[in-house]
């Protein structure tokens, strides 16, 4: 058993696929682009025929951007729609990637905390750039020395940690579920592990809502500063 769980723990570990000279190229990087590939044409397969009156798949895109407005709205109000593209990339990029362990031989990217603290550091500098630009850098830079100008270590502080909260709430539950599944299948007969599939599901479902809403968060948190 021992044994089993020690390939087990060598499986969900990226490992090099080819080389581009001194560059290693891993299985992370690989299924990363795959499914940027396979996400970009589906996109474009739903979205080249839309109608004013939704039809077929289109409804199911209208329902997904409602779903995203169900996340901002009570954030930021109506006017933080604007920010859908933003918010709405992040859900369906991740839960696509969270998706992904569910092809045969396929390690979802998101068990790797290089591709989760990528995702962190572009949510955290997407929401900082946002706010800048809503703002200006004099009111986005001011935010930092309140409510009293002692305090800029601490928020200072505060926005450097949030990178690193949102990458490893995500690896380590992608991670762990992915261990998990996999040992049920090294002590279980094929079928029983099935349930706890699903249950993966619900578990990716929720991740990456999870992180997408911290988002919204963080978003709304520095818009409405900068209107302080």
């Amino acid at each position: 058993m021992q044994e089993r769980l020690a390939h087990l723990l060598e499986e969900v570990q990226p490992h090099t696929v080819f080389r581009l000279g001194p560059v290693e190229i891993t299985s992370t990087v690989v299924n990363t682009w795959a499914a940027m590939v396979v996400l970009f044409v589906l996109l474009y397969l739903l979205t080249r025929r839309l109608n004013f009156l939704p039809r077929g798949a289109q409804n199911l895109l209208e329902l997904l951007v409602e779903f995203i407005w169900g996340l901002t709205d009570p954030l930021m109000g109506r006017q933080g729609r604007k920010y859908v593209g933003v918010v709405g990339t992040f859900f369906v990029f991740i839960l696509f990637l969270n998706f992904a362990w569910f092809i045969p031989g396929v390690i979802p990217p998101t068990s790797d905390l290089s591709v989760t603290a990528a995702l962190a550091v572009t949510s955290i500098l997407s929401v900082q750039v946002i706010a800048i630009r809503e703002h200006g850098f004099r009111k986005y830079a001011g935010r930092f020395f309140k409510p009293f100008p002692p305090m800029v270590i601490m928020n200072v502080i505060e926005q450097l940690v949030r990178p690193f909260s949102l990458a490893l709430r995500l690896f380590g539950n992608l991670f762990g579920e992915e261990l998990v599944v996999g040992a049920f299948f090294a002590m279980i007969p094929l079928f029983v592990p099935v349930p706890i599939m699903m249950l993966g599901l619900i578990f990716g479902f929720v991740q990456a809502l999870v992180f997408t809403a911290l988002t919204a968060t963080y978003l709304a948190e520095a818009v409405e500063e900068g209107e302080d």
